[in-house]
């Protein structure tokens, strides 16, 4: 199978570079069900935005994978929800109701790198715990290639939507990517504000320059709403 043009990347078969995956995710390579690729990054250029802007790889072509903690009857459990870059994911509303929790939320950043042996930032679907349900949003799972984290923050894996939808423990689950809230609209510009004819640079009741001048006491000591004469 021919590498994927994504972007400025060389995309490589991931069995080629370990190196480039967390543990978990290159353990769960030989078990996939389809073709795995990945492409080496800048660390300090994984987070979704950055990545997108210097490697030319749309945000539409990007999915996230974010770590949800669920509570239940004083249980706290661990699922993963996969969404385009161009959405987020409903964590409390579908994403409590489909668990059956009383709460659910995003996992703290230690618990979720502990637990699933990744690098944050570079979480993936793709070699999760057997026991953590894997929420996947319809537009990626209907997606010909996405671009996810490879589980380390130096690289970025580019497989089959249907792929992560195959995965174990994986559900889709429509409606689990929301639209991203509007940005607010720029503050208007505002013209210069005009002078008032009184608002010069020599205030009332400061001294003319003009000291011949014998009728400055009356010139400097008018107020601002008197005319000239």
């Amino acid at each position: 199978m021919n590498a994927p043009v994504l972007g400025s990347l060389d995309w490589l078969p991931a069995v080629e570079r370990p190196d480039l995956l967390a543990p978990p995710v290159a353990a769960a390579l030989p078990g996939l069900p389809g073709a795995a690729w990945v492409a080496e990054i800048a660390e300090d250029l994984a987070d979704t935005a950055a990545f997108s802007e210097a490697y030319d790889v749309p945000l539409a072509a990007s999915a996230n994978c974010v770590v949800v903690a669920s509570r239940r009857g004083g249980e706290t459990t661990l699922a993963a929800c996969v969404v385009l870059a161009t959405t987020r994911a409903d964590v409390n509303g579908l994403v409590r109701r489909h668990l059956g929790a009383r709460k659910a939320s995003f996992a703290p950043q230690d618990v979720a790198v502990a637990e699933s042996g990744m690098a944050y930032g570079g979480i993936t679907p793709v070699g999760l715990p057997a026991a953590w349900p894997v929420l996947v949003d319809p537009a990626v799972a209907e997606a010909e290639l996405v671009v996810v984290g490879s589980g380390t923050r130096g690289g970025k894996l580019a497989v089959p939507g249907a792929l992560l939808a195959a995965l174990p423990g994986a559900v889709v689950l429509a409606g689990l990517g929301q639209p991203l809230p509007a940005a607010p609209p720029p503050a208007p510009v505002l013209p210069p504000r005009e002078r008032a004819p009184d608002e010069s640079d020599v205030g009332w009741g400061e001294r003319p320059s003009d000291v011949s001048d014998d009728d400055r006491r009356y010139l400097e000591d008018r107020p601002p709403h008197w005319g000239s004469d």
